[in-house]
């Protein structure tokens, strides 16, 4: 049996002829640029974040750019963030001529250990960037505490979590802004690349709508140096086919793990903890194993989609060497990225598969 990571064909043919529609609206127009489409995945990404404003972006790293742009942060000032993430989080600091901090992470849920932050704060300090990895958000309340203690902004990165809870508080909604990707792996995925910023500050708003247009307001003059963020309409078209799909796709999602929970307890496999205070969407549904390269490779012979998330923390990354970090500083992250890997968790799988993947994986690990 054939299953892959993720099957994005199976979710398209239940919408198909939706999209087809939607994206020859677009044509049809000829808006291009910007549009009603790209208005109306704004105000609907706002509203089921519970912010009161939204700004499409071209990716979920811009999105992050645009956002570290817009509130000024650049060379000489340092970013507190985790080291277990994809690597725009960190990039998008670095290109700002900012210095990234790293502090290690929580063991349990991969996020950044929020206990730690408050330590790592210096004068050079102008934002901490949290990352919700794999779906679940990070523990918020002591990250906005040291934010506020140390006036301080809060850049939620967000690109594996939209619609995600934190004590009933939505993805996005807690920091100065939230930062989503439509990568088309994402639970809301587009046909392409894509990503949103949403706020509730009026201020950051328009800043972060200028800042996507080059800087320009009106057009032509630029008081500031921005980038060319825009989201493509045709994306945003696709993206409102897929959202009243969201909720019943991560459902799905959270339904497929706690099958795969039930199976693996009571053997080596350590599943993932979500926290009593989170709802997670399991953008990623990732196990800790050891001998993970082993189970990788015996995985993908036997015809299963699986990768690791992640296997080299930032802090190691050739292109950070210059920032002084070494192996051992940061533990934790250095032995998740040793055992930490995906399973399929896509909605479209059925039991049949399922069951495939936990045979497969217990006979290996005996």
């Amino acid at each position: 049996m054939q299953i892959p990571l993720l099957d994005l064909k199976a979710q398209y043919a239940t919408i198909k002829d939706e999209v087809m529609t939607a994206v020859s609206d677009v044509l049809e127009t000829q808006r291009c640029i910007g549009g009603p489409k790209v208005a109306e995945l704004e105000k609907k990404i706002a509203a089921i974040s519970d912010c009161k404003y939204a700004v499409g972006a071209s990716s979920g790293t811009d999105a992050i750019l645009n956002s570290l742009m817009s509130l000024g942060i650049g060379a000489g000032d340092e970013v507190i963030t985790t080291p277990f993430t994809f690597f725009a989080t960190v990039g998008c600091i670095a290109r700002t001529g900012a210095r990234p901090v790293f502090v290690d992470i929580d063991p349990r849920t991969y996020n950044i250990d929020a206990e730690l932050i408050e330590a790592a704060v210096t004068e050079k300090t102008k934002a901490i960037m949290p990352v919700h990895l794999y779906g679940q958000m990070a523990d918020m309340d002591p990250i906005i505490g040291a934010a506020q203690k140390h006036n301080l902004y809060v850049i939620e990165d967000a690109a594996q979590s939209i619609s995600s809870t934190y004590k009933g508080r939505k993805a996005g909604s807690i920091g100065t802004c939230g930062c989503f990707s439509f990568f088309p792996s994402k639970n809301l995925g587009a046909a392409g690349d894509g990503g949103m910023i949403v706020t509730n500050d009026e201020d950051i708003y328009n800043q972060l709508s200028i800042m996507r247009n080059h800087g320009s307001r009106p057009k032509y003059y630029h008081k500031f140096i921005g980038g060319n963020f825009r989201l493509d309409p045709i994306q945003a078209a696709v993206l409102l086919v897929k959202l009243p799909h969201l909720d019943q796709w991560s459902q799905q999602r959270r339904y497929n793990a706690e099958y795969y929970n039930r199976k693996f307890a009571d053997t080596s496999v350590q599943t993932p903890f979500i926290s009593p205070d989170c709802v997670t969407i399991y953008n990623q549904y990732c196990i800790r194993v050891l001998r993970r390269d082993e189970v990788v490779a015996h995985l993908k012979k036997n015809d299963i989609g699986c990768e690791i998330y992640y296997p080299v923390p930032m802090h190691l990354q050739e292109c950070f060497s210059h920032l002084g970090y070494s192996q051992g500083d940061l533990p934790e992250a250095e032995k998740a990225a040793k055992e930490v890997m995906a399973l399929p968790i896509y909605p479209e799988l059925t039991e049949e598969m399922k069951d495939y993947v936990i045979q497969v994986l217990l006979e290996f690990l005996g």
